[in-house]
């Protein structure tokens, strides 16, 4: 059955109480920040919301990303930033034995979460490490892989912290973990064993624990939002471990992406900016006749397909990419070819 976006009667930063929010394309690009985001998430803790920062980025520490964000009149505590290298270190550590040797691709944070685990960071495959971990830092060099790739054929256990193709950066989209982890497996012909960051859910999950202050219990699950700009990360990730999702518009995702995205990579909403998150959400209603209506019913968006073409009310709102969305997805889930029809050029 066909999971269709959803809507809420109260803004969902009163409606959830954890937002799993990401970073890259979402709170800033790369040192940049994005227009909005401050002020709402300002605006979502004001009405009662506990933030956390979920990042497939593994090259800095959480001190320096927490002083990047109050940098943008956002008050932010260390903790509160959830990176792919913490997630990392823990799930290497759950595998290796204590003060095993692990051999670390990445920036001094890694290596730090790593050592911080009990375990010890060697430099080359000479060690023989029990494990090899790899993340992403612009400094990078052919002789780490090398060296990577030597331990991973005399057995070491490959993780990587994350498997993103692509990185958005302040001058456009550039190569990320993912297009650089190809290189050991190219080499190789092993796959990684885990990877901590998004799509999988774990990086979710151990948010989720390290969100338990004092001994509190974890943030039920249906209680938590997973907000990104990526469908193949952030939604994926939060569809795998079965959380509600938001996806915002502000990074890599556009509204083609959306309308013929495949059912795992579906968010549960769908926001042009963080101003969403501090917004009721109306739910998208399909009529007897085949049309998607969304929003209030004196003047609800629409779309329909006609004639081979998914034709909306207007393309400058966000309501209609949303009854577009659903109608495109009912027509993929029925079998058929959603490549065969003329989609909308959405200008939100």
């Amino acid at each position: 059955m066909t999971r269709f976006l959803q809507g809420t009667m109260q803004a969902l930063s009163q409606a959830y109480h954890l937002a799993l929010l990401d970073l890259d394309g979402v709170v800033y690009l790369g040192k940049n920040p994005i227009d909005h985001a401050a002020d709402s998430i300002r605006a979502a803790e004001h009405a009662g919301m506990t933030v956390e920062y979920t990042t497939n980025n593994s090259s800095r520490f959480q001190r320096v990303v927490a002083e990047q964000l109050r940098g943008f009149g956002l008050d932010v505590e260390s903790w509160q930033i959830i990176t792919s290298a913490v997630v990392a270190a823990r799930m290497v550590a759950r595998h290796a034995d204590v003060g095993s040797s692990v051999l670390v691709l990445g920036a001094e944070h890694l290596r730090e979460e790593v050592s911080g685990q009990g375990l010890r960071v060697v430099e080359g495959a000479q060690d023989n490490p029990q494990a090899v971990i790899q993340g992403w830092y612009p400094d990078l060099a052919w002789h780490e892989l090398a060296e990577a790739s030597f331990a991973v054929e005399r057995g070491a256990a490959y993780f990587v912290t994350n498997r993103d193709l692509t990185i958005p950066r302040e001058l456009g989209i550039a190569p990320g973990c993912g297009s650089l982890i190809q290189a050991v497996i190219t080499a190789t012909g092993v796959e990684p064993v885990a990877s901590a960051g998004k799509p999988e859910s774990a990086m979710y999950d151990e948010a989720r624990l390290l969100a338990a202050r004092d001994g509190e219990e974890p943030v039920a699950k249906q209680a938590c939002l997973a907000i990104g700009d990526r469908l193949d990360t952030d939604i994926e990730a939060g569809n795998r471990g079965s959380y509600d999702s938001l996806a915002v518009l502000t990074g890599v995702t556009n509204p083609h992406e959306l309308m013929t995205a495949p059912a795992h990579l579906r968010p549960t909403y769908i926001v042009p900016d963080l101003r969403g998150l501090n917004e009721a959400q109306p739910a998208p209603t399909r009529r007897e006749d085949g049309a998607w209506l969304c929003g209030a019913a004196d003047g609800a968006a629409q779309a329909r397909i006609v004639d081979g073409a998914l034709h909306v009310s207007d393309v400058n709102d966000i309501n209609a990419l949303r009854a577009a969305c659903c109608l495109a997805w009912e027509y993929a889930d029925g079998g058929r070819d959603i490549a065969s029809i003329a989609l909308p050029d959405f200008d939100l």
